[in-house]
């Protein structure tokens, strides 16, 4: 009776009924370190920017689950065998690649957790439910390092048109409210085959590939790295970093016992053991928000100015150009900025910085997204499309930003 229950439906706003296959699926969907995902926006700050962009990891990763389930449907109607294993460790892996996502995952990334990756914390718990489901996952872990010898199973899940980005664009495009970003993935599935292991979209699918690449762009642009959402992630970034420089100090911001304990501690990927693992799994958004409402009101100017920044949406300027931003204005900009708030230079630099940030629609260096042509000849989608805009969305864009206190906008002129 137990396992009749397990096989449940989920109500999705993007698919519709989405279905658990099986109950091991179903039991890696009940730990914790899944429904942690519950907690953990899939858009980070974009909220700031689109209000309805509140959804979460959790949803964004059964969605993959469920797009994967349709493209081995498809494969196997076309000839591809596929066995029962080979499915089941192809939903598991799909369904944890992302599992390893920290609380505004990009800004955790490079402050607190710094120099390991999410994909590098989604192997750590993968290995370690591995351990707890005796085994039950070694063929996805196989298929999620690329490991395993059927190479169109690893692009299914990581490669320039997986389900990964098949149900992001679709999700985020949806909730955001960004039309723009919506893809036809029903027929990017429905036009996926496999020919000599690799995986293709069939001719009459190019279309669709070439709408899917313009919509990537598209949403990085207006949504991803919509200069808002650019310098909320910058200022929470910079807000941890000042959190964290102030505990090696001996100076511990109030925050939870989690959070803390990744404040005091420099973790690396040498010393990631299941206890941190442990401790990694009990940070979601809430324990960084509540911190952030709580520094807002600390003694120093630094984390309460920028922590009132975020809960306030009330940012930092930042301005977008296509140039490199000289030293020399962002030198002139902090002058102006030490004379209205006297502080060192290190700390004036959490106000007044520059950098930029680079978008390629597609790779061509990497690994190409194929069409498989009439006469069965493979072709990369550049060449076999005749659109010419194509070749420019193989090109990577680079935007160069400044951000500074929106005080000084009048000195600029």
């Amino acid at each position: 009776m137990s396992q009749i229950n397990k096989l449940k439906i989920l109500n999705d706003p993007i698919y519709g009924f989405i279905t658990i296959p099986n109950t091991l699926i179903y039991d890696l969907i009940q730990h914790p370190y899944f429904q942690r995902l519950r907690r953990i926006s899939q858009m980070g700050m974009s909220y700031l920017v689109y209000p309805g962009a509140h959804h979460t990891r959790f949803h964004h990763a059964l969605g993959c689950m469920h797009i994967m389930q349709k493209a081995v449907q498809v494969l196997r109607f076309k000839g591809v065998a596929i066995s029962e294993e080979e499915e089941t460790a192809l939903y598991i892996a799909i369904l944890l690649h992302d599992i390893g996502h920290g609380p505004f995952s990009h800004a955790m990334e490079h402050s607190i957790v710094e120099d390991v990756h999410h994909e590098e914390i989604s192997m750590l718990f993968m290995n370690r439910l591995n351990e707890e489901f005796e085994g039950k996952l070694s063929l996805a872990i196989q298929v999620f390092k690329g490991d395993y010898h059927r190479q169109f199973m690893l692009q299914l899940i990581s490669s320039q048109l997986d389900m990964d980005r098949l149900d992001y664009l679709k999700r985020d495009s949806f909730y955001s409210g960004v039309a723009e970003g919506n893809i036809n993935s029903e027929r990017l599935i429905q036009m996926m085959n496999v020919e000599n292991d690799l995986l293709v979209i069939e001719e009459k699918g190019i279309y669709s590939v070439e709408k899917f690449l313009g919509a990537r762009r598209l949403m990085y642009w207006q949504a991803y790295l919509h200069k808002t959402s650019v310098v909320a992630e910058l200022i929470l970034t910079k807000i941890l970093k000042r959190a964290k420089e102030l505990a090696q100090k001996d100076q511990v911001p109030e925050c939870s016992k989690p959070l803390q304990f990744f404040m005091i501690h420099k973790i690396t990927l040498e010393n990631f053991d299941n206890t941190i693992l442990d401790k990694f799994a009990q940070l979601d958004d809430f324990d960084i928000m509540s911190a952030i409402k709580a520094w807002q009101f600390h003694d120093d100017f630094v984390l309460s100015s920028l922590s009132k920044m975020i809960i306030n949406r009330d940012l930092l300027k930042i301005r977008m150009v296509s140039e490199k931003v000289e030293s020399s204005e962002v030198e002139v900009l902090k002058k102006k900025w030490l004379a209205l708030h006297p502080m060192t230079e290190k700390e004036a630099d959490y106000f007044v910085f520059k950098g930029k940030i680079k978008n390629q629609a597609y790779n061509k260096a990497g690994e190409p997204i194929r069409i498989l042509k009439k006469d069965r000849t493979v072709e990369d989608v550049v060449e076999a499309s005749d659109q010419m805009n194509l070749k420019a969305l193989s090109k990577p864009v680079t935007k160069y930003y400044i951000c500074f206190p929106k005080v000084l906008l009048g000195s600029l002129d």
